[in-house]
């Protein structure tokens, strides 16, 4: 048992490198020349799909029907708005938004804000509801 426990943490990093499962956040950029919002899919399967998301100014309220939500802010800081309540937010910040539910954010860091954004389940762009 104990020598198929130590060759099984030996394959281990092989595997990863290999489908590369493991990067680092800071090697994730987006293209040049984007004027507010850029999108970057990192990863997708029928279960969730994981976007890094660059944003310059805003991102107007919006929901998603299906979808639930989990953003952890990687660099900038601003106000995010969920439901009714504007919360203060920055880098390491952890945010659920729950299916069906009103949010958005308004940067108010000089730099760009970089957020890592897992929708679950898939995503494929059509759930999204901006408020009038």
């Amino acid at each position: 048992m104990r020598l198929t426990i130590i060759l099984a943490l030996t394959f281990i990093p092989f595997i990863y490198k290999s489908q590369d499962i493991v990067s680092s956040i800071d090697k994730i950029l987006p293209e040049k020349g984007f004027e507010n919002i850029y999108i970057k899919k990192i990863s997708s399967d029928s279960s969730s799909s994981t976007f890094a998301i660059w944003i310059k100014q805003i991102v107007k309220i919006h929901k998603h029907v299906y979808h639930t939500e989990n953003i952890l802010i990687d660099k900038g800081y601003g106000e995010f708005q969920i439901k009714d309540s504007i919360y203060k937010v920055a880098a390491g910040d952890w945010i659920v938004i729950p299916k069906n539910t009103w949010h958005g954010v308004i940067v108010n860091s000089k730099s760009t804000m970089k957020v890592i954004s897992v929708q679950s389940p898939e995503y494929f762009g059509k759930d999204r509801i901006f408020k009038d």
